[in-house]
């Protein structure tokens, strides 16, 4: 008790000045976090050692230790457990009274690995007031039944059951590179049960290397479409791009942009982007300067029907690669101008194939459509003529010229998708043409990724066409995206058929009845076999359809339409009649 009375105010003062400076007590108790219990426990380490310190000191002044060093390992050891443990209870207390665990939020996190459990601490950091992390869902079996954190972990298989007996408000996939099925099949489950589906996003994405609840997204309908990726020949793109002079015509659309961010990666000498829509353009040029890639691009505007404007271009740049994307492309506006569709996805495609010839390019490579094969619209028809020119010029040239056929592509402009969005934010109804429609999706980098393998491929003449996979009904795709964004199809959003528009069919097709494929080293790319064209012929024909621009008489264009293209027979159009007439 001698030393007792000494040894108190000593080890006071230093505890009082330690936390003078080092201010744990500075933090709001409520809110204590691990960086918190780690500022305490290393003032009190330190301290702890300036004890141990002083005692050797002290020992060879007096012989005898001040604090025997036992006690000082108690003090530290009893003194972090209750400053740590009592912020902590008054944490889990205040929590607690503020938001029961009744009334907080059930969520499942997808994936028990260390993603998993980034994604349950941020829940904890930024919203742990608002939700509870009911369980832990992966389907490494070895996993099951296991708790990571506290929480259980159940296979996959579980899931539906943990639904059905639980109230589940969201699902979480943490799984960075989860396989396109298992996560449809974890969100058509989840719709079944009225539970969000969200994503968290790659890690390249995170704030600082850290992940904020914030960032954590719902699942578009994109993410159901996917499909698994793509294993590219990289060498064999590289080796037809890198170090080459590339023209990308509509490079502010959808495709257009798309390719220009992919080649990029591929090490090109120079790539123009062109096309007419200034604010697009200027929007894809600022987003690759900021990438600091400016030296390798020029953002050109130009009409690619103004001959004299294009033959510019090709003096100016000398592309070696054209990839030709710029097009009209929505079959209900080309019905109601079909002068406008042959100025541009025909005489203009001539345009630029005629410079790609004059000017020697290697490769002209032209992004067609499923609607070109058995056309029913002036859309589709106008591109099948385009394809016919530029086959029957690769006959008699030295420049290479290749087509690629895809159907839709999710979230382009104008696309179904971005319209069923607008009409789920305004309340609705949602509108589809008819209950029957179906139609090929591809996601923009996947169909640009093998427009690239089939430009490098191809030896000129082909006509590539993709895999589009299964066809998706449009009313089942509309139904899933009101589920998605947690409405009720009937209660709080209408559905509503409108009717097929004029030119459109039910069914797309990616050949005619003619055709027949022969397959590629790419599983995903095939090369239709088609009827090939004399170019005098065709150029001829092409010629005599262009002049009729000038009399903007509509039936007369599309007749000839249809006599360039025998299989072009219209469907809900006002030129059905002339097919009456080719049949009388």
């Amino acid at each position: 008790m001698h030393g007792f009375y000494r040894v108190v105010p000593f080890v006071v003062i230093v505890r009082a000045i330690s936390f003078f400076i080092g201010k744990p007590y500075a933090s709001i108790v409520r809110y204590t976090a691990s960086k918190d219990a780690q500022r305490i426990a290393v003032i009190l380490f330190l301290v702890t050692v300036f004890f141990g310190l002083f005692n050797l000191v002290y020992f060879e002044w007096r012989h005898s230790f001040l604090i025997p060093y036992s006690i000082v390992i108690i003090d530290f050891l009893t003194t972090v457990f209750v400053m740590i443990g009592s912020r902590v209870v008054v944490k889990i207390l205040y929590i607690e009274w503020k938001n029961p665990t009744k009334s907080k939020t059930n969520v499942i996190i997808y994936g028990a690995g260390e993603s998993g459990i980034i994604t349950k601490r941020t829940l904890d950091r930024d919203a742990g007031t608002k939700y509870n992390v009911l369980a832990f869902i992966d389907d490494n079996p070895k996993k099951a039944g296991k708790k990571l954190e506290g929480v259980s972990i159940y296979h996959t298989n579980q899931l539906e059951e943990l639904l059905k007996d639980n109230s589940v408000a969201h699902l979480i996939i943490s799984v960075q590179d989860l396989a396109p099925a298992h996560k449809q099949e974890a969100v058509e489950i989840c719709l079944n049960y009225n539970t969000k589906v969200l994503n968290v996003p790659p890690v390249k994405n995170w704030i600082n290397g850290e992940l904020s609840f914030k960032q954590i997204k719902k699942v578009k309908i994109q993410d159901l479409l996917e499909r698994d990726p793509i294993k590219l020949d990289l060498d064999i793109i590289k080796k037809n791009i890198a170090g080459k002079t590339v023209l990308i015509t509509g490079a502010a659309g959808s495709i257009g942009s798309e390719l220009v961010r992919q080649i990029l990666n591929f090490n090109p000498k120079f790539i123009i982007l062109l096309d007419q829509a200034e604010s697009d353009l200027y929007d894809i040029d600022i987003e690759i300067h900021e990438s600091q890639r400016r030296d390798q691009v020029d953002a050109v505007i130009g009409d690619i029907r103004n001959k004299e404007r294009m033959t510019n271009v090709f003096r100016t740049y000398k592309p070696q690669i054209v990839f030709h994307a710029a097009a009209y492309k929505h079959v209900p506006m080309m019905e109601n101008n079909p002068s406008e569709s042959i100025l541009t996805n025909v005489l203009g495609t001539k345009i630029l194939a005629d410079l790609s010839v004059e000017f020697g390019a290697e490769k002209f490579v032209m992004i067609s459509t499923d609607k070109a094969v058995n056309p029913t619209n002036i859309m589709g028809a106008s591109k099948r003529i385009a394809e016919k020119y530029i086959q029957s010029l690769n006959k008699i040239s030295k420049t290479k010229f290749i087509t690629t056929r895809f159907g839709n592509v999710l979230a382009s402009n104008g696309s179904v998708i971005p319209r069923f969005q607008k009409q789920i934010e305004e309340g609705g109804p949602i509108t589809v043409t008819h209950p029957e429609i179906t139609r090929f999706f591809m996601t923009i980098p996947e169909a640009c990724q093998l427009v690239l393998e089939a430009g490098a491929l191809g030896k000129g003449g082909e006509i590539f066409i993709f895999d589009m996979g299964k066809s998706i009904k449009i009313v089942d795709l509309a139904r899933k995206m009101v589920k998605l964004s947690g409405l009720s199809l009937g209660k709080d959003i209408q559905l509503v058929f409108t009717g097929l528009r004029p030119g459109e069919k039910l069914y797309e097709e990616l050949l005619n009845d003619t055709e027949n494929v022969l397959p590629t080293h790419h599983p995903k790319i095939m090369i239709a076999k088609v009827e090939e064209n004399d170019f005098e012929t065709i150029s001829k024909e092409i010629s005599d359809l262009i002049s009729l621009f000038r009399t903007q008489d509509n039936l007369a264009i599309v007749r000839k339409m249809k006599d360039i293209v025998p299989e072009f027979i219209s469907n809900n159009s006002i030129y059905e009649q002339l097919d009456s007439i080719e049949t009388e």
